[in-house]
């Protein structure tokens, strides 16, 4: 049976047609100024200093050069990429995470699946998934990318592999639904998170192996027990907190709401633990260092107003645990049962969204640390 395409549909096509042919016209009609200037310098940039471990690229007219120390890239001629996040590349994968939910709404439509909240918790395994699959980089990158060459290892990088795991994760679920349509299994949900379950096992199977076989990777199990149980019980007293005060914060999600809060515990957490207490409980390098510009800036904060003698004790990563708990809180407030009633499955992706996007890092970080990357 075919549906036609709505309005909606179409109205996302042109507009993702749109923005593609701008893009990439102004790329080739500017080359410098839009693709070397705007996309390579905020976006793939990054990504090729990262994939070949130096400290920053610079565009040199579409012939980039790598850099391997701070001093030799603050010489360089503009532009110059560094590994990470910038704030412009954030806002850029913030909207085309947007646009992608969109479009995956239409093929949930198509497929009559995704308006239970029961999709996010059979998701939960991808997102560990793509936290350890970026560790597998890390690990990679330790060892001198000796396993995973450029440009293979781009897609593993933040941010392609977001990209990479938000394919798998829709390429599983339509091979969950067949199976389930096929009466293979009762539903759509068990194979679903089977496959992620499969594939993080295979992600931490190599981490192991590599810690049984090398020095340079190493198994340091405290960074995740204190995550995960720090993060549950903190979680767990803001969502019975909620219930108990102010209980219209769980109307809209209920269970839901609270793993939201706790993916996000888990980035808050993993950062207080490997920031300020990494060198102390084992990790060989000393204490980690922020990967995103909004960590960064929030532990620059607490620096700069915070009393030195109160960060010497209690680190100056923690604002940025106060940061996700309370807008992780705030959010989950926000969904409720108009939205639900409007569009369920834009607000079931809404919600494993908002988890991903803190649950992935968070995951990362705490991995990180406990193979000693």
């Amino acid at each position: 049976m075919t549906f036609p395409e709505t309005d909606r549909e179409r109205a996302w096509t042109a507009g993702v047609g749109a923005a593609l042919l701008a893009l990439v016209g102004g790329s080739v009609l500017f080359y410098d100024a839009v693709y070397g200037g705007f996309v390579w310098h905020y976006f793939w940039g990054p990504v090729y200093a990262d994939a070949h471990g130096a400290a920053c690229a610079a565009w040199n007219g579409g012939s980039p050069v790598l850099y391997d120390s701070a001093a030799r890239c603050a010489q360089a001629a503009e532009p110059v990429a560094y590994p990470g996040y910038t704030l412009v590349s954030e806002v850029g994968y913030m909207v085309t995470l947007i646009v992608m939910l969109s479009g995956v709404v239409f093929l949930l439509d198509r497929l009559t699946v995704g308006e239970d909240r029961r999709l996010l918790f059979a998701l939960l395994p991808f997102m560990f998934f793509g936290g350890a699959l970026r560790v597998v980089e890390d690990a990679n990158d330790a060892l001198g990318g000796s396993a995973i060459s450029y440009p293979w290892n781009a897609f593993i990088i933040s941010p392609l592999i977001y990209f990479t795991v938000f394919f798998l994760a829709v390429g599983a679920l339509v091979v969950a639904v067949w199976l389930s349509r096929r009466d293979y299994t009762d539903d759509y949900y068990r194979p679903l998170a089977a496959i992620g379950s499969a594939a993080l096992a295979l992600a931490l199977g190599y981490l192991g192996y590599l810690a049984a076989t090398t020095d340079r990777v190493h198994f340091i199990p405290v960074f995740t027990v204190l995550t995960i149980g720090i993060a549950t019980a903190l979680a767990a007293a803001i969502y019975k907190g909620a219930d108990a005060f102010a209980p219209e914060i769980n109307y809209g999600t209920g269970f839901a709401g609270a793993v939201v809060i706790w993916g996000h515990a888990v980035d808050g957490v993993s950062n207080v633990i490997g920031l300020d207490w990494g060198g102390e409980l084992g990790y060989p390098y000393g204490d980690l260092v922020p990967k995103h510009p909004v960590n960064s800036a929030i532990v620059d904060l607490t620096q700069q107003y915070v009393p030195q003698g109160v960060t010497a004790v209690v680190g100056d990563a923690w604002g940025f645990l106060l940061v996700k708990l309370v807008a992780a809180t705030f959010v989950v407030w926000l969904f409720n049962d108009d939205l639900y009633d409007e569009n369920p499955r834009f607000a079931v992706l809404l919600l494993v969204a908002v988890l991903a996007v803190g649950l992935g890092p968070g995951t990362r970080d705490m991995l990180r640390a406990t193979f000693g990357i």
